[in-house]
């Protein structure tokens, strides 16, 4: 049992600074060449819009607009991962997907089955939103086991007491990273 605990704290710290170094793993540089990909990408999506007339061409220009404000936001969120970037990059998700929405929505000729494609549109737009706003406040919690960890380090008279408290501030984290993973994962 105790060889058992060893080998759970050595890959639950392993994890907690494998995390860390993947937060912060993108260089200036990749960064530049990322944002520079996006404006690329962005330019070739409204390019394949131009053959289009109509509403394709609307409904072509909104996601082509919807992909290149998530991938700005997700890149921001890569390059500098904080809550709110985190939370940012999921709102530009769900307001572009009703951009989109909005936009097949105008393909319907009756009134009624437009206004409920709006209804459906704008209703998804507030859940996601709604989502996000909720993983932005689970988030909270992963912070505060850090600023624990740092008090019950201080107060700890021994390195074993220590290691527990950052074990314990570990855990927790885990927590909140699997409750935020687990929310995000689209539902059956």
């Amino acid at each position: 049992m105790n060889k058992f605990n060893i080998n759970v704290i050595a890959l639950a710290v392993s994890f907690v600074f494998s995390a860390n170094a993947m937060a912060h793993n993108m260089s200036k540089s990749d960064y530049k060449a990322s944002k520079d990909s996006i404006a690329t990408a962005f330019k070739w999506d409204k390019e394949s819009c131009v053959s289009l007339s109509g509403n394709l061409n609307d409904v072509c220009v909104a996601e082509a607009n919807g992909k290149e404000r998530v991938a700005r936001a997700e890149l921001e969120d890569s390059y500098k991962p904080t809550r709110k970037t985190h939370y940012q990059a999921r709102v530009a998700k769900a307001e572009s997907d009703y951009a989109v929405a909005k936009e097949r929505c105008d393909d319907y000729m009756d009134s009624n089955e437009k206004d409920d494609c709006m209804k459906e549109a704008k209703a998804a737009e507030t859940a996601a939103k709604a989502d996000a706003n909720a993983l932005m406040n689970v988030s909270d919690a992963s912070v505060l086991p850090s600023e624990k960890s740092t008090e019950a380090r201080s107060g700890a008279n021994s390195p074993v007491q220590a290691c527990a408290a950052n074990m314990q501030a570990s855990i927790a984290a885990f927590r909140a990273s699997f409750l935020e993973h687990a929310s995000s994962a689209p539902h059956p």
